[in-house]
């Protein structure tokens, strides 16, 4: 007969356990796995997660995804609702109630896919990509509430954005991926877009345009997932490059532009063949935040989850190719 040798390594792999970790005794006694460290990549194991966006608020990260919910094997996307989690240390995160679904916006029918919350004079608004239920294609609602978990309403009653308002794309789904900006001077910024980016000005009360649709012509291998942040004097517009995705992004000193490409942010992310970032400060130190498809066994570009690494500029402001990790980061301090 002869031995298997995984089963004759089994017993002595316990031992090991039992005496390294005796708080983990009883699982292993149990024959149960070992409970992965919290700071791990991904972030979220209980859920698949989405298109992450992060929120900087009185020494608070909440972090907003979308919620990958196709059943296993099914290659598409389902998404019904954001999810919404918080942390003061970027490693150990608190679920609370989804903030909102798509049926909280009356005039859209499917697909809650990604979003950005923004905070301003004491409200939280929550720009969300949706699929209209009169308007053929995507569009972009706005949501309020009055704290950054919710729950939200819909702050218009209408789309802020339709696909008819940008025909220059030929395609219905080019105004997904909104990301909002607030510059030093109180104006806020709305992007998009999905082979085209583009911007506009928001009105002071955050759910009207405030002029002309504009767009970015100098992004090469522009496909999605603008995001804008700002730090050591220069405007950073990353997004999701060619496909699969990767992240590429621009510098300019004025969030309007002009836009100068600067190349690649990251990598593919695992086997996702999306890529989504949120780039924030915490603490005094940078992070990226994104998605991969690494979770055992269902996990792939329809079942994505959420992770966080490091993020370094450069001397001259440049940003320095993330390092995709499965240990995550540290506590924050």
């Amino acid at each position: 007969m002869k031995t298997n040798p995984r089963s004759a390594f089994r017993p002595l792999l316990t031992g090991l356990l039992l005496a390294a970790a005796p708080t983990l005794a009883p699982q292993v006694a149990r024959g149960q796995a070992a409970p992965v460290p919290v700071a791990a990549n991904p972030i979220i194991k209980d859920k698949y997660t989405a298109d992450p966006a992060a929120l900087v608020y009185n020494g608070t990260v909440y972090l907003y995804a979308g919620h990958d919910e196709a059943p296993a094997r099914q290659e598409r996307y389902v998404m019904n609702e954001w999810l919404c989690y918080s942390s003061t240390d970027m490693v150990s995160w608190q679920e609370h109630p989804s903030p909102l679904s798509v049926k909280a916006f009356a005039w859209a029918k499917a697909d809650a896919w990604a979003s950005q919350v923004i905070e301003r004079n004491g409200k939280f608004y929550l720009y969300a990509a949706v699929e209209h239920g009169t308007i053929p294609g995507k569009s972009i609602g706005v949501a309020v509430a009055d704290s950054p978990t919710g729950p939200f309403k819909d702050a218009r009653g209408s789309a802020l954005i339709t696909n008819d308002m940008t025909t220059q794309a030929k395609i219905s789904w080019d105004d997904i991926d909104p990301t909002v900006f607030i510059d030093g001077k109180g104006q806020a910024y709305l992007y998009w877009g999905n082979t085209i980016c583009y911007w506009a000005k928001l009105k002071p009360n955050m759910t009207e345009l405030d002029g002309p649709i504009n767009q970015i012509t100098t992004l090469p291998g522009f496909t999605e997932a603008p995001w804008l942040h700002k730090a050591n004097g220069w405007y950073y517009l990353s997004y999701a490059y060619q496909f699969p995705e990767k992240i590429a992004y621009a510098m300019s000193r004025s969030p309007e532009g002009p836009w100068e490409f600067k190349g690649l942010l990251n990598e593919v992310a695992g086997n996702s063949n999306t890529n989504h970032q949120s780039i924030i400060e915490f603490k005094g130190r940078p992070y990226f935040i994104y998605h991969n498809g690494s979770i055992p066994t269902d996990g792939g570009s329809f079942r994505r989850s959420v992770c966080i690494d490091y993020l370094y500029y450069n001397k001259d402001g440049t940003m320095k190719r993330v390092q995709m990790t499965t240990e995550g980061v540290k506590p924050a301090k």
